[in-house]
């Protein structure tokens, strides 16, 4: 594991033959205690598992970069620029990462379509109050709705069904209390 996370490090920084006399002086120990620290810290923020191998290996590049491997012995051990080094490195590929996964969670919720959904809320809607309509009202009652569905005002519904306004209102109203009452004993 020690060699994994040090190979790749150095080669992601393309830095290994410069380092590759100094890479013998990093301790086992050290590197093994730095990566169990960064699995303490990746567990406790919460990152997802699958991460916490490509996280400390980040953290081991960024430490290469600022703090030379034979100071690594130290960065647990007392306070000094090379714990500051090596927890600002945590803290940076923590907060990377978290940013990261917020971003994945809420472009998905972003990129939903809802629109779907309510469209098919509505239309089962529309088919409930159809179905209660033709269980029932009457062919007129039923006519009088679907005109004022359309957005005929009662003035006009009455002129083409050549009744007087006040009788299409009270039909009206009474169709819609039919319903509603149906509509309402069948939610419950």
């Amino acid at each position: 594991m020690v060699a994994v996370v040090l190979g790749t490090a150095l080669t992601a920084l393309n830095t290994a033959p410069a380092l590759a006399t100094e890479s013998p002086e990093v301790s086992s120990k050290a590197v093994n205690d730095m990566s169990g620290y960064c699995t303490t810290c990746w567990r406790n923020a919460r990152l997802h598992p699958d991460n916490w191998t490509d996280c400390t290996q980040e953290v081991f590049a960024r430490l290469l970069e600022r703090v030379t491997p034979r100071a690594w012995d130290q960065v647990l051990s007392a306070e000094g620029d090379e714990r500051r080094e090596f927890m600002r490195a945590i803290d940076a590929v923590k907060k990377r990462s978290q940013r990261s996964r917020k971003w994945t969670t809420n472009t998905i919720e972003t990129v939903a379509d809802r629109r779907g959904m309510q469209e098919r809320r509505f239309t089962n809607e529309l088919d409930a109050v159809r179905q209660a309509a033709r269980e029932l009202l009457s062919e007129r009652q039923q006519r009088i709705l679907q005109m004022s569905f359309e957005g005929w005002s009662v003035k006009d519904i009455a002129e083409e069904l050549q009744t007087p306004a006040e009788r299409i209102s009270d039909e009206k109203y009474k169709a819609v209390c039919k319903l509603r009452e149906r509509l309402q004993r069948s939610e419950w």
